[in-house]
């Protein structure tokens, strides 16, 4: 009979080392905050803004005069007797007021965190509807402790916050003054 010969696998022990399936600094405690506080973290801004202005000014202005002359005496004997006469008013009134209200809401990227804590947030978001684009972009800082234990926190905790509405496309392009019309509202 012929000898069977059995191979076993050679195993050579070498180190082991367990990775992690999550990067770097992400792996928290389940029970841990996840309000945003580090650069890269996103929040969403409660955009709800309203501001009213008016004005209302008046002014008047009026003046008159009159000029009488008396007949002539000796060379002037030729002079008439004359008066004149005149006066001047003016008055205008005016009134302006205004009324913005904005609401909506959108999410934005911690870019950066200032020494005392404050994020410095920012974003933009685009939508787009029948071949016209309606952007919105909101940048701001905001504390920390603002922040709402659902990772939003509302405008008007947001200081220096600039918010742009922009938009682009044929619906846009035709409630803008035509080039015509703009160069008579700058000569005229």
């Amino acid at each position: 009979m012929l000898g069977v010969a059995l191979f076993a696998p050679a195993f050579t022990p070498s180190a082991a080392s367990a990775q992690s399936l999550w990067s770097g600094s992400y792996t928290q405690n389940i029970f841990a905050d996840r309000k945003a506080h580090d650069v890269g973290d996103i929040l969403t801004i409660i955009i709800s803004e309203t501001t009213t202005t008016s004005a209302a000014k008046s002014s008047s202005n009026s003046k008159s005069g009159s000029v009488n002359l008396n007949a002539g005496v000796g060379l002037f004997t030729f002079l008439e007797a004359a008066s004149a006469g005149g006066s001047d008013s003016f008055k205008a009134t005016g009134a302006a007021s205004d009324t913005n209200k904005v609401s909506g809401n959108i999410t934005v990227t911690v870019t950066e965190v200032e020494p005392n804590g404050n994020m410095v947030v920012e974003g933009t978001q685009s939508i787009w509807q029948n071949k016209n684009e309606h952007k919105i972009t909101f940048r701001g800082v905001c504390r920390q402790d603002d922040v709402t234990a659902n990772n939003t926190i509302p405008s008007n905790k947001i200081a220096d916050a600039t918010v742009r509405f922009d938009g682009k496309g044929p619906l846009n392009a035709k409630q803008r003054q035509g080039i015509l019309t703009q160069i008579f509202n700058i000569l005229f």
